[in-house]
């Protein structure tokens, strides 16, 4: 009997009905549980994906230095796939981010290197360019590579045609380095094009993990605006309210960027009827109970 290793489990996360946030209008509020994965989170995938290509095109080989800038769960994700695969992983991320993802980083075995609040992704990103330049390690560079959307278009979009029985009719997102949005978006919309993608991005003064607006030079290269229908921005305060509804309505504990997910598959609910509409939750909330977002109210 052949038993599945680790990587053999990323994916295949379950579909959920929504049962108590009513999407109204005869409309069907599906989220997909994407902290069912092992390193907990839809970074898995891209993770296994960046290795495993690179590997197979004898750009990295165990026992390389892989350098990368991460607000978190890529970081994490990478980590074990770099234990799985034999590889030191160096991480670079602002300090801000939760004490939870860099205690899980760092249990994988990861160098974890930190920027200041101020110097934020941008600032982690020009390190990790700094470090690769100097030659102290191989990238990986999610923003860029490929091999990070092409995981979504191998997996996360086959699994929501095959799990909604092509009944689909809205995907909604939060974007942060897009490589989700980017390939849900090419599977779903060559088995039909008037599927609706619907990319989130903070509002103006949100710092929202997971969720980003880019300055131009620092947008994704991978990013193509054309795959996304709709963009919506979301608020701090409504991502953060709509995070603890799915604790406290669904039994779904996650983080601040699948609350804004939530929140914004509800205001398309209240546009049209008789969708389907399926939003990401991507990662679980267990990595911010340090942040005192999910504190009792006093």
């Amino acid at each position: 009997m052949q038993f599945p290793t680790l990587a053999d489990v990323v994916g295949h996360t379950p579909l959920v009905r929504l049962t108590r946030l009513h999407a109204g209008r005869n409309n069907t509020l599906l989220a997909k549980l994407e902290g069912n994965n092992p390193a907990g989170s839809v970074k898995d995938r891209p993770a296994l994906s960046m290795l495993g290509e690179a590997e197979a095109r004898g750009e990295i080989s165990p026992g390389d230095t892989l350098i990368e800038a991460t607000s978190g769960n890529t970081g994490i994700a990478l980590a074990m796939a770099a234990t799985i695969k034999g590889y030191r992983m160096t991480l670079i991320m602002p300090e801000s981010a939760s004490s939870e993802r860099k205690q899980a980083m760092a249990a994988y075995g990861a160098t974890l290197i930190e920027v200041s609040k101020d110097a934020g992704m941008e600032g982690a990103r020009d390190l990790a360019d700094e470090m690769i330049a100097r030659g102290e390690g191989k990238p990986l560079n999610q923003f860029a590579n490929t091999d990070n959307p092409l995981s979504h278009y191998r997996t996360t979009g086959p699994e929501l045609w095959e799990q909604t029985g092509g009944q689909i009719t809205h995907f909604v997102s939060s974007m942060g380095t897009t490589g989700t949005i980017m390939g849900v978006s090419q599977y779903l919309k060559e088995r039909r094009d008037d599927i609706q993608i619907v990319g989130l991005q903070p509002a103006d003064g949100a710092s929202i993990a997971g969720i980003r607006r880019w300055p131009h030079e620092y947008l994704p290269r991978i990013f193509d605006a054309s795959r996304v229908d709709v963009t919506l921005d979301i608020g701090q305060q409504e991502a953060e309210e709509h995070m603890r509804l799915l604790a406290r309505e669904e039994g779904i504990l996650a983080g601040v960027s699948s609350g804004g997910a939530l929140a914004g598959a509800l205001r398309i609910a209240e546009q049209v009827e008789n969708a389907v509409i399926v939003f990401i939750v991507c990662d679980r909330g267990d990595r911010y109970l340090s942040t005192g977002l999910f504190a009792p109210e006093r």
